[in-house]
């Protein structure tokens, strides 16, 4: 199961905080929501890495430079994948 969080932002933050997000890992899903209707929905590729996300990204940036034009505020969903179960230590297990 994936978690999600939701950021409120002015269009003029909109690329950056999108930049940060993805810089961050672990995002499997950015949507932009305005006025509680989808902009854009942007589905990542897991343990892809920062490089081809980066460079994939850039069209994507592109776009959302465009909306965060014409929007004053909106909303950034974004979709996080699981953290792995860590093993519990030996002393845990012995026990």
């Amino acid at each position: 199961m994936a978690e999600s969080e939701k950021f409120t932002v002015s269009g003029s933050q909109l690329v950056e905080k999108v930049k940060q997000l993805i810089h961050e890992g672990r995002v499997r899903r950015v949507r932009l929501i305005h006025e509680d209707k989808t902009l854009i929905e942007i589905p990542l590729s897991i343990g892809a890495s920062a490089a081809a996300v980066g460079i994939l990204a850039v069209p994507v940036l592109a776009a959302l430079g465009a909306v965060a034009a014409l929007v004053t505020q909106c909303t950034i969903e974004i979709e996080k994948v699981e953290e792995p179960p860590t093993d519990a230590s030996p002393e845990e297990k012995s026990a």
